[in-house]
């Protein structure tokens, strides 16, 4: 049986992903078998498993850290919300459906058993799980159906680790605030206590740290530094967001409401002298090099929104001479209609921006599916990318015609006018996904520029064309990047945390 450890938090954007990861690294370097769990999280970045199931990217990026492969069973529930109200509810990989608030918590203690058995799935292969939670644990209007923070950590009987933000001020009144509201039981199962996003010397804090474990009566196992790291995070509390500066190379990315897989940009962001921010109104906009419209889960009330704001407009007339680029939710809206005849979002039809000849049917059932490929014979600015290799994966409830011959893209008889030729890696059909026209490029793919040094290419075409150099000289590719962050993140938690004290939790939890 695997042994288990969960790291809860004293509120949302605390660093329990981080901190989780940094403990899956650690243990898969010290030679352990290590999977990460999170029995609920609420996100709209999501992804795609070689099964075909759906999960959270932040359960993927643990899996990554820990040297595994993503499985459905490391995030049996999954939350992406719909409307401020309401979710999408996806267990165990597949969709339940759509759920209000209300109705989701006075269902949510029916999913227990699905808990459960994606937990002993899990268990089955691996030394140690690692939990994360969600939220705080002191939220004690929803003590009653937890099924995330204590409440889990009773049904697995979970040691737990107590994470506090100092970054954002009154850490000490987190962390005790916490332990205070806690019931007797569940103050007994906290082990010890993670300062994290610490800055400066940690000399000053040390009276603070004594003042803290003699009131609190845990002890403090870890004061972890701030670390600067290009990990993926979690949706709309990402930091990235804030980002203003433009590089040499800029890319502006829409932050429409309801925006979906942001972390598809993820590769470009860690290439030096390029810039993505994330734009939400006209006036930030400015002159970039190529303009992104991401995934999006309401399509529809989001491009109503770039309407209403002027967005829409001014995108339209920048796609004269500027790179637009869509993915998934993007790419519907680029086309000329969508239609809702299912009411899988608010039902209805409306004109689509018209720079793609596209028509978007949105479905009943949702397209969930790995797949790898080629970009096809693509012309205009992004030409460079013709024939290069394609990884990534769908993630849709739409489908997409070409309007001007009403066709389906996959059936094209003669191949011409597609972004790219994919293969479905669970069935192996193959089909041509994708539309373009002048600047503008629409794809179902996420993750298109992830594979080798594509993300490298795209750039130096921006650069060949805005008439400048980029130094690419010490570029490494995405996955090898991603690898020196997740072992960066594991020497920082290690140096600055009790790990002796880390493995004797454990053993106790064992015994």
């Amino acid at each position: 049986m695997a042994k288990v450890i969960m790291v809860q938090g004293t509120m949302s954007n605390a660093g329990k992903s981080l901190i989780v990861a940094g403990l899956c690294r650690i243990f898969r370097q010290d030679g352990y078998r290590v999977a990460p769990f999170k029995s609920q999280n609420m996100a709209l970045n999501s992804f795609i498993t070689k099964e075909g199931l759906e999960m959270g990217r932040a359960q993927v990026m643990q899996a990554e850290a820990a040297g595994v492969e993503p499985v459905a069973a490391m995030n049996p529930i999954l939350l992406k919300p719909t409307t401020h109200v309401g979710s999408q509810v996806i267990v165990n990989g597949e969709v339940l459906g759509n759920m209000s608030a209300r109705d989701y918590f006075a269902y949510k203690k029916q999913l227990i058993p699905e808990i459960k058995k994606a937990f002993r799935e899990l268990e089955k292969d691996n030394d140690i799980i690692v939990i994360e939670g969600a939220g705080s644990p002191a939220e004690i209007n929803l003590r009653e159906n937890d099924i995330v923070n204590m409440g889990l950590a009773e049904l697995l009987d979970a040691p737990v680790l107590l994470v506090g933000d100092i970054d954002r001020g009154g850490v000490f009144a987190q962390l005790l605030g916490t332990l205070m509201l806690l019931e007797k039981t569940e103050k007994e199962r906290v082990k010890g206590l993670i300062i994290n996003k610490f800055r400066g010397d940690k000399t000053i804090l040390d009276p603070g740290v004594v003042m803290l474990e003699e009131r609190g009566h845990v002890p403090v196992m870890g004061v972890v530094p701030y670390m600067e790291l290009s990990i993926d995070d979690e949706d709309s509390l990402s930091s990235r967001f804030d980002r203003r500066e433009e590089g040499l190379i800029d890319i502006a990315v829409i932050r429409y409401p309801r925006i979906s897989n942001f972390t598809d940009l993820s590769v470009l962001e860690q290439i030096g002298q390029v810039s993505v921010r994330y734009v939400d109104s006209v006036r930030d906009l400015h002159h970039p090099d190529m303009i992104v419209l991401p995934g999006s889960k309401n399509t529809m009330a989001d491009l109503k929104w770039m309407r209403e704001n002027g967005l829409e407009a001014l995108i339209k007339k920048k796609a004269q001479d500027t790179i637009v680029f869509g993915i998934c939710g993007g790419y519907q809206m680029l086309g000329e209609t969508i239609s809702d005849p299912y009411q899988v979002e608010n039902g209805g039809s409306m004109k689509g921006m018209g720079l793609l000849p596209a028509a978007t049917e949105l479905k009943q059932e949702k397209t969930r599916t790995q797949v790898t490929g080629t970009f096809g014979e693509i012309s205009g600015a992004l030409s460079g990318l013709s024939g290069k290799s394609v990884r990534g994966y769908e993630i849709h409830m739409g489908s997409t015609v070409d309007s001007e011959n009403v066709r389906q893209p996959e059936s094209r008889s003669d191949e011409k006018g597609y972004v790219c030729r994919i293969q479905n890696e669970a069935d192996g059909s193959v089909k041509y996904d994708g539309i373009f026209s002048g600047n503008v490029y629409g794809t179902y793919v996420h993750g298109i520029f992830d594979e080798g040094t594509l993300a490298e290419t795209l750039v130096g075409i921006l650069a060949e064309r805005k008439g400048v150099v980029l130094d690419t000289g010490q570029m490494i590719s995405y996955g090898q990047f991603k690898q020196m962050q997740y072992d960066k993140l594991a020497d920082g938690v290690r140096k600055s945390m009790d790990m002796e004290a880390v493995y004797a939790m454990l053993r106790e939890a064992a015994i």
